[in-house]
């Protein structure tokens, strides 16, 4: 199956980081803790380096709790501060977290009597729930926020504590992903639009995968019993457990492809991390 996940705009938002990376006293990143790896842009690394950041592992509350400790575990042991959060409930987390990652920079320029506006960048790829955290510290949705990637196209800065400004940037693919399985699940998780690969291949991919890991959780989600089903029987038969059905009593398979995609991204079939912590390995290798 192959994506074409890197569209115009996706230039356009570097250089805008580019542009903004002067003015800001850190950067805090932004990944599904579903797919910590793979979400994480390896350019960002170049783009960023000798600034102070944060990692948050978002969405911690649609993966596997277990996984998700493993997963801070390893960033940690690699001297990454980093952080599980979920979107709608722990987003009061943040804050406390970036004023103590700058607290050292605050209290210098305290000792200076100086009390300026620190400001701090958040970044990540398409659809990690940037611009819902933002809000949610704001606590009015001032930032469009859309479960689909590709909403956020500018940069603004948004005043959170009287000497506090965050900046919620565009979401940033890179140019070429060598590996195939990654740009799947990039796309399983909506990073990447629906509209730009084949979405019954997609969903196709996403239950054989499923079924490898979790069978339990989609028999379960769908009431299946054939623990043998794979490929576009399986999907037949979720929409024949569904009774997805058009005139004449032709499965709707369109529907069903929805279906999976949508319940699997909402959390619906369980908590599930595609990714496990590597051993003995840095980040940007493995």
């Amino acid at each position: 199956m192959s994506i074409n996940w890197y569209p115009g705009h996706m230039a356009k938002a570097k250089r805008l980081l580019g542009e903004q990376l002067a003015r800001t006293d850190l950067v805090v990143e932004v990944c599904d803790a579903r797919l910590p790896l793979s979400s994480r842009n390896p350019d960002l690394n170049t783009l960023l380096a000798n600034k102070r950041r944060l990692l948050l592992l978002n969405k911690a509350d649609l993966a596997d709790p277990a996984l998700t400790k493993e997963w801070e575990r390893f960033f940690r042991d690699q001297g990454i501060q980093a952080y599980a959060l979920n979107t709608l409930a722990s987003a009061r987390r943040l804050l406390p977290l970036i004023e103590n990652a700058l607290r050292d920079k605050i209290q210098s320029g305290q000792n200076r009597g100086i009390r300026r506006t620190m400001r701090g960048m958040i970044v990540g790829v398409p659809n990690v729930g940037k611009s819902t955290l933002i809000n949610q510290l704001k606590g009015k949705s001032t930032i469009k926020a859309e479960d689909r990637p590709g909403v956020t196209r500018s940069a603004t800065w948004f005043r959170v504590t009287p000497y506090l400004e965050l900046m919620d940037s565009p979401g940033l693919l890179w140019p070429k992903l060598s590996d195939p399985l990654a740009a799947r699940r990039l796309a399983y998780i909506g990073s990447i639009r629906d509209e730009v690969h084949d979405v019954y291949q997609l969903a196709l991919s996403l239950l054989d995968e499923l079924m490898a890991s979790h069978p339990e959780l989609v028999l379960s989600r769908f009431k299946l019993q054939d623990e043998s089903l794979r490929g576009p029987a399986l999907l037949q038969a979720i929409c024949q457990s569904r009774g997805y059905l058009l005139r004449g009593g032709e499965l709707d398979e369109e529907r069903g492809v929805t279906a999976v995609l949508d319940e699997f991204r909402s959390g619906k079939i369980g908590r599930i991390t595609l990714e496990k912590a590597p051993m003995g390995q840095e980040p940007d290798e493995a």
